[in-house]
């Protein structure tokens, strides 16, 4: 039985689903799995269950992008009872894998594709146990024992051979709770099925923004189609005076999603590890920003789109972002959201693609992967400059989310303040809410009072300190993710501009430490002496951020759980 492992799969939502898909088609059979989920139902993650999402909320991914599982959606929704289809509105006859879905029907979709794998890996010989509403509160590494225990809250520790941790989402609560109307996140969406009478702040522009803007819209009025078809909004008489106030640093609004001409083009577009260690033979070590950005952007156009390529071959990332990022400065934003409706329609219905923008997809799933790789100079250059406009274009928020955003607008319920980097949010212990201190594009200093607050930045990158499983921190298991500095002057000018993310080592290293902990490319933890360990594995988003600074939700489970099936079940 010296081959013989047990593992555990710490979190049931989607990427557990990918972590056991890729388990049970590897054929490896002399195993035995035991998945833990906090929640009572597989599959669904925070994003398609009750945590994530209500009825109104909706994916911005249709079936036939995302990665292939045990059945596709189309034919699940044939054979769905005809009460989950009034609920949710759905014709199977009108149905297909081009429609976007309600994201807790889609949430329904996955737990029955875990209940398919489960049945198969079954079938199959491979010992699988499914532990439901199970928290997991500590993970202790026994090296001397070659094996992991796992701690809960309600039942006895555990020991394996191996542990994935895939736990998914985390929203911290740092004032909600303590300050009445302040919430540190719009989940459980539930929470905001509220009525108010008075303007809300909405923290940051992005589709976790537009999450709680479609649930507080609800409670606060009707949409209506009028006459000639198109969507409306009525303010409901108690809340006359509800209002949406979004706050952006980059005063923009997420693009809209488009057709895709190829919807699992981003398989392919992982370097190969030959041309990235050939790149980092020639830059001291570190893989180039710039390279990347060339092989996996602008070669992509050369005969797709030549005269888009004769445009930016010469650009570097920084003229490319400034004259992307011109174009949408230039126009407000809710005009510019209804110009590229009206685009992204058309690229529907022709089922052509906005090619630029699906290469930016593209682009960003590819370096996320080797971004642990870059230098430090290279990492600060991403973070500043590309990322903004990545997080921008490829939101794709679905056409239904941008119909009601425009007629809340119309309505003049919801609008958007750009705010600049020196805002801040300042809970009010007093009243509640919050106020908001930001200047203006005119250089006005502002500080306004909202009495309700909801922070929508998204899934935060969370630091080291926070990772939850506190005896690998306290035991040195695993270490915070820092990136070298390749150039001793710009390490010396970053360590005295910003000290807290900045730290030297041995008097002469300089490191620009990044959000959670050090990970290889395996996606094993490593500890702070850069020794790998093998028995534990983690892609859960939140706590390796600083070497994967951009997730894309399935594509991200799929492509992490791939690498991670190799290296786990590899000949010994």
């Amino acid at each position: 039985m010296k081959n013989f492992k047990t593992i555990a799969i710490l979190g049931g939502g989607p990427s557990g689903l990918f972590m056991l898909k890729r388990i049970v088609e590897s054929g490896y059979t002399a195993i035995s799995i035991d998945i833990f989920e906090k929640n009572a139902q597989l599959g669904a993650g925070m994003p398609y269950s009750n945590m994530g999402a209500n009825d109104e909320h909706i994916t911005n991914v249709s079936g036939n992008e995302i990665p292939e599982l045990v059945t596709s959606v189309s034919e699940w929704v044939t054979k769905l009872p005809q009460e989950t289809l009034n609920r949710f509105n759905i014709n199977p006859e009108k149905f297909n894998d081009y429609k976007v879905m309600p994201r807790l029907l889609f949430g329904q979709y996955l737990s029955a594709q875990f209940d398919l794998l489960k049945q198969k890996g079954k079938e199959l010989g491979i010992a699988i146990d499914i532990q439901l509403n199970t928290e997991v509160t500590d993970i202790i590494d026994h090296p001397e024992e070659d094996t992991v225990s796992v701690e809960f809250k309600d039942k006895p520790s555990r020991k394996y051979d191996n542990i994935i941790i895939c736990t998914g989402h985390n929203w911290p609560k740092k004032n909600e709770g303590k300050i009445p109307n302040y919430y540190d996140s719009p989940y459980p969406p539930a929470k905001l099925k509220f009525k108010v009478n008075h303007p809300v702040a909405i923290k940051g522009s992005s589709l976790t923004a537009i999450d709680a803007i479609r649930t507080l819209a609800r409670h606060n009025g009707d949409f209506v189609l009028d006459g000639s078809g198109k969507l409306k909004y009525n303010v409901s008489e108690d809340s006359k005076d509800f209002k949406l106030v979004m706050h952006s640093r980059s005063g923009m609004l997420p693009a809209i999603r488009f057709h895709l001409e190829d919807s699992h083009l981003l398989k392919d577009s992982i370097l190969p590890k030959e041309e990235v260690l050939a790149n980092q033979a020639q830059n001291d070590g570190f893989l180039s920003l710039d390279f990347v950005f060339e092989r996996n952007f602008k070669q992509m156009f050369i005969e797709k789109e030549p005269e888009f390529y004769a445009k930016i071959k010469d650009m570097s990332i920084e003229d490319f972002v400034a004259s992307m990022m011109a174009l949408r400065e230039n126009l407000e934003p809710f005009q510019l959201l209804k110009a590229e409706y009206i685009e992204a329609e058309k690229s529907i219905k022709r089922k052509e693609s906005v090619y630029w923008k699906e290469m930016l997809a593209v682009l960003s799933f590819a370096m996320n992967y080797p971004a642990k790789h870059f230098s430090a100079e290279d990492m600060l250059r991403l973070q500043k400059t590309l990322m903004p406009l990545i997080s921008i274009v490829i939101a794709f928020v679905p056409q239904s989310s941008v119909e009601e955003m425009i007629a809340l607008h119309d309505a003049g319920v919801l609008e958007l303040i750009s705010v600049g980097d020196d805002s801040k949010e300042e809970p009010n212990h007093a009243e509640g809410g919050a106020i908001y201190h930001y200047t203006t594009d005119e250089n006005q200093k502002q500080s306004v009072n909202f009495k309700t607050f909801v922070d929508c930045v998204g899934q935060p990158h969370l630091p080291f300190k926070d990772f939850p499983y506190k005896s690998l921190l306290g035991n040195e298991t695993i270490s915070k993710a820092k990136l070298k500095f390749r150039y001793a002057d710009k390490a010396q000018k970053a360590f005295g501009e910003q000290q807290e993310n900045v730290e030297r080592y041995n008097h002469e290293d300089y490191y620009l430490i990044v959000p959670g902990i050090t990970i290889n490319d395996n996606f094993q933890v490593m500890d702070k002496y850069d020794a790998l360990n093998e028995r534990i594995y983690i892609m859960a988003v939140p706590y390796i951020g600083g070497y994967n600074p951009d997730y894309s939700g399935l594509d991200f489970c799929e492509a992490a759980s791939a690498t991670i099936v190799k290296s786990l079940l590899k000949p010994e």
